[in-house]
């Protein structure tokens, strides 16, 4: 049904209309890949870091998909908050998010959400990019967080609701009489929807594509969407797959003899004792999670705080006080106590680096030659410099008021090529929208058609967009459909009363016909 992840990872650079998005992060989940995935189309770039399989970090050149503009379009910040932080940081060369907690604009434990919340933002994007070329990187950067997505759960979000139904229809073929069925030996899996959840239930009647559609009442598009995604990730195949591996998971099982279970002992009462759990302690919870989200970045000296010239019995009680001052044992959530876990990793791992005369050498040596790096880059560069970012990274915004102010000139190739730019950096509705109407100014007897198509997907998106509707009135009709004319100038007319246009435009329909 699809090459194996070995055969996947064998091309280390190629074209997402070949490789799709979804088989590439399976294909290194799977494998446990540490590397980072560089994804071009056009003016738009992403680098997304993987660490044994699962994405941490992805660093994009589109504005709106940068932390502080993300936190804004989510209510969480203020554009005037956002534009001081944003000269803070770059005067400073202090990390956004390290400077809103500084500033107490946000949390550390809200700010790990919102880091979590925002990389899944920009990996979802990436299932819209199939004419992108894409190049696998062996050597994996640092990320700044230390969040991480389910590369499972990613791949089931992203086919269902993100990649363009004619991707996962060109990429998911198969004849009408083969059968589908559950895979055997699946433990654990992405959380299901309650469709996936439906869906994946019928499989056991083993049907064909056609059958599972009847039986679950859903159309082409989701039923399609979904086994796509359930067949990726190994929980769901065609039946002759699900019985080799059957056979091969029965080959395999030896039987184990079973011991007399053991006679059964009463519990002594034990009375109540230790710590209690810091779950709830709000200090206690944001120093873990603002350690977690710093850990990545630090050297063994600066994780453990010790000075360079440290001696062994200072080290090892640096090492235990940070080790009991983020204990595991100290929380019960499960998210925190993995947090706890992977900082107590990382300053065993520090400790061990230390106390070796070689390793800790060659750590001094690093640090000595960043000092001297950052010695011969101290001159402080202009505020035109420190703001060149704005023209660095690409706003979805910018580009499209240049389409609109070309539009109102009468340039409408112009004015299509921009809000083209515009609909690549952020598919929003109101972009899609105009470009469809430059699209039909620039040609009205050539694109008529094509137009009304993507309109009609517009408002199907966004029922409550005026522009979409008043755009699909006019071009219906310049294409003679005076039904459909005179329904799209109701709506529009009903979302935004106060223009009477839309009226002159329905009596002026009301005479013509």
């Amino acid at each position: 049904m699809f090459p194996t992840p070995s055969q996947v990872l064998r091309q280390r650079e190629g074209l997402l209309a070949d490789t799709p998005f979804p088989l590439l992060v399976h294909a290194l989940m799977v494998e446990e890949r540490t590397c980072t995935l560089e994804l071009k189309v056009r003016q738009r770039e992403k680098r997304i870091l993987f660490e044994d399989g699962s994405p941490v970090a992805c660093q994009s050149n589109l504005l709106h998909e940068t932390l502080g503009k993300y936190l804004v379009e989510k209510g969480r910040l203020t554009e005037a908050d956002y534009q001081k932080s944003l000269a803070e940081s770059v005067s400073t060369g202090m990390q956004m998010g390290g400077l809103l907690v500084q500033k107490g604009l946000i949390s550390p434990f809200d700010l790990y959400k919102q880091l979590q919340a925002n990389l899944a933002h920009k990996l979802l994007d990436c299932f819209r990019w199939v004419d992108a070329k894409y190049r696998l990187i062996a050597d994996a950067e640092t990320p700044d967080a230390s969040v991480r997505t389910n590369p499972a759960q990613l791949i089931l979000t992203g086919v269902e609701g993100v990649m363009p139904f004619d991707a996962v229809a060109t990429h998911f073929t198969f004849t009408d009489e083969r059968r589908f069925g559950q895979m055997p030996g699946v433990e654990s899996g992405p959380k299901l929807s309650s469709k996936d959840a439906r869906l994946l239930q019928q499989l056991r009647q083993r049907p064909t594509f056609n059958e599972l559609q009847e039986r679950t009442g859903f159309d082409t598009e989701t039923v399609l969407r979904r086994l796509y995604a359930l067949c990726l990730l190994g929980v769901a195949g065609f039946v002759e797959d699900a019985d080799a591996k059957a056979a091969e998971l029965s080959a395999r099982a030896a039987p184990v003899p079973v011991a007399p279970p053991p006679e059964p002992v009463a519990p002594e009462p034990v009375a109540a004792r230790g710590t209690p759990f810091s779950d709830e302690d709000v200090a206690a919870r944001d120093a873990l999670v603002t350690a977690f989200l710093a850990h990545r970045s630090k050297d063994p000296f600066a994780l453990l705080e010790v000075p360079e010239d440290v001696q062994p019995l200072p080290l090892r009680r640096a090492f235990l006080a940070w080790a009991e001052r983020y204990s595991p044992l100290r929380f019960q959530t499960p998210e925190l106590k993995e947090k706890a876990e992977a900082l107590l990793a990382a300053s065993a791992k520090a400790y061990g680096v230390l106390s070796d005369a070689e390793q800790n050498l060659l750590w001094r040596k690093r640090r000595a030659a960043h000092r001297e790096k950052e010695r011969a880059t101290t001159s402080r560069p202009s505020t035109a410099e420190q703001f060149r970012i704005r023209t660095d990274l690409l706003d979805a915004t910018t580009q499209f008021d240049e389409a609109r102010r070309r539009l109102a000139a009468k340039h409408y190739a112009g004015a299509f090529e921009y809000f083209e730019y515009a609909c690549d950096i952020e598919p929003k509705p109101l972009h899609h929208a105009w470009r469809a109407w430059a699209r039909y100014l620039m040609k009205p007897e050539a694109h008529g058609r094509l137009a009304l198509q993507e309109l009609q997907e517009v408002v199907r998106q966004e029922p409550g967009l005026e522009d979409g509707w008043g755009f699909l009135g006019e071009v219906a009709q310049g294409e003679g459909q005076w039904a459909l004319a005179e329904d799209s100038f109701r709506k529009a007319f009903k979302l935004n009363p106060k223009n009477r246009r839309y009226v002159e435009l329905i009596q002026e329909i009301a005479r013509r016909r």
